[in-house]
């Protein structure tokens, strides 16, 4: 499911909440809607806000750790890919097969994570998806080094290729949803308590039902981009493909 869509279904839980909150007022008996009934009913819905304030935190932090350690491990991919193609440059030309090959790949890769094509993120997930990464470990181990100093520029460009696999590897696992779900069911239910607790004691007015809508907007807007920061790959608020772009462009004037 789309984080629209249940950006769109936190907005209708919350503002229902209020919704049933209006409702029960004109039900209750006078005497329930006392002074005394409200300090108690503002007490627990401070409570529950707190509680809901902590948890709201905890999921913005997962998210934008996700976030975060997902774009790192991108750009120190694509310093690792310039690294090893240095590294055969100063091996010498025949290494321009190689390198040709690293750059096509790269640019695929990059073309694929940044595309926000299902279809393309599942290619790269797929079994032989990794050979090609193989391949080109297997081509820089098959070059015949003259000299001392050819054998240690190999050994540094394979090492490199290593790690560039390993960067890819992790990329992959790490392409998983941080969000407990049970947890934004929780927290959603605790915002619809809030909301309940709001309209019980608002009055039945277009001015309150109107603020009322936009604070659960703004609560459904929250968890939107939330949900948009753990999937840093597709949607609005994603990943910058600047550095591998960059990446790609001084891979090809070289």
């Amino acid at each position: 499911m789309s984080a629209l869509a249940i950006a769109a279904i936190v907005l209708a839980c919350v503002f229902s909440g209020a919704l049933a909150g209006l409702y029960l007022r004109s039900l209750l008996p006078s005497h329930h809607l006392q002074e005394d009934s409200k300090d108690i009913v503002k007490l627990a819905i401070g409570v529950v806000a707190t509680m809901s304030a902590l948890l709201l935190g905890l999921l913005v932090s997962s998210a934008k750790d996700s976030f975060d350690k997902m774009s790192d491990e991108l750009t120190q991919t694509s310093v690792r890919v310039i690294q090893v193609d240095r590294t055969l440059a100063l091996y010498g030309p025949e290494t321009k097969e190689v390198r040709d090959k690293l750059r096509h790949e790269f640019q695929a890769v990059v073309e694929a994570l940044f595309s926000q094509d299902k279809s393309s993120l599942a290619q790269l997930r797929a079994p032989g998806a990794g050979d090609r990464v193989s391949g080109l470990q297997a081509a820089i181990h098959a070059l015949t080094p003259r000299g001392d100093e050819q054998r240690e520029l190999r050994s540094h460009a394979a090492a490199l290729a290593g790690e560039v696999s390993a960067n890819r590897t992790l990329l992959l696992l790490q392409q998983h949803d941080s969000i407990s779900v049970p947890l934004l069911v929780v927290v959603v239910s605790w915002f619809a308590l809030i909301f309940v607790g709001f309209g019980l004691f608002s009055p039945r007015n277009g001015t309150a039902i109107a603020a009322l809508f936009l604070c659960a907007l703004s609560v459904s807007g929250a968890m939107f981009l939330i949900l948009e920061m753990d999937d840093p790959l597709r949607g609005i608020v994603r990943i910058s493909d600047v550095p591998m772009r960059s990446a790609i462009a001084i891979l090809k004037n070289d």
